[in-house]
């Protein structure tokens, strides 16, 4: 592996935001491995650009760090969602979106998942304490909570569509994909995870969403119209 200069030391030194980044995404990948109390600040240190110390000064310590790590990894799916511009969307499309873009950030991104169990060992108790998660986590509502006012005010929705159910029915299916996969590959095979089964499973995932979410009279226009528009783009 090279070794850097002195020069891009102090480089790396003189930019403290970089180094903060370099160390959260060792440490997400640790404590994903190893949870809170197996991970070790030294390992962590070991594989970064700065020192144990310096992993003390900017967060604290072993709780600090692993509660920072936790934000990135839900900041990142945050981040994500935001960038799909769902309010662009009409309101059956944004929904396919976010489900589609929920399944494939899962399936791409085991340590947040790993580190969502990990904290769920610990009964969410650094979550809750968490203000930054908090607020990410309103904000993500609130998205959901306009696609489903959207869809209802043009008849496509369900009345009692309730956004909190909603965001928790399509974590579930998105989030056990990934945190079973172990166990459901040593009883059934690992056939359902190659990449075509993966593909026809997302499809599958999003269309009952849009079945659950959907007046049973709008169901069918939705389903065609969605298809002429994945349609569109290979014709083109």
């Amino acid at each position: 592996m090279a070794t850097k200069t002195d020069a891009e030391r102090r480089s790396w030194r003189q930019n403290p935001e970089a180094v903060q980044r370099d160390i959260l995404s060792v440490a997400l990948s640790e404590f994903a491995a190893k949870g809170l109390s197996g991970a070790r600040v030294e390992t962590i240190a070991s594989q970064t650009q700065t020192s144990k110390r310096m992993i003390y000064y900017y967060f604290g310590d072993k709780l600090g760090l692993y509660t920072k790590a936790l934000e990135a990894a839900y900041m990142k799916v945050r981040d994500g969602e935001a960038a799909l511009d769902l309010a662009d969307l009409p309101p059956d499309a944004a929904l396919a979106r976010l489900v589609a873009f929920t399944f494939d950030h899962h399936r791409e991104n085991p340590d947040f998942i790993r580190m969502v169990m990990i904290e769920n060992i610990h009964n969410g108790e650094n979550l809750a304490a968490s203000r930054v998660i908090r607020d990410m986590n309103v904000a993500a509502i609130d998205k959901l909570e306009d696609i489903c006012r959207r869809g209802q005010k043009a008849g496509l929705f369900r009345a009692d569509l309730d956004p909190v159910a909603l965001h928790w029915q399509i974590s579930a299916a998105s989030f056990f994909n990934v945190s079973n996969r172990p166990t459901f590959s040593a009883i059934f095979g690992p056939d359902l995870f190659d990449d075509t089964s993966q593909a026809r499973l997302r499809a599958q995932v999003v269309d009952s969403i849009l079945a659950l979410a959907a007046r049973p009279s709008a169901l069918d226009g939705i389903r065609s119209r969605l298809a002429g528009e994945e349609e569109s783009p290979r014709k083109g």
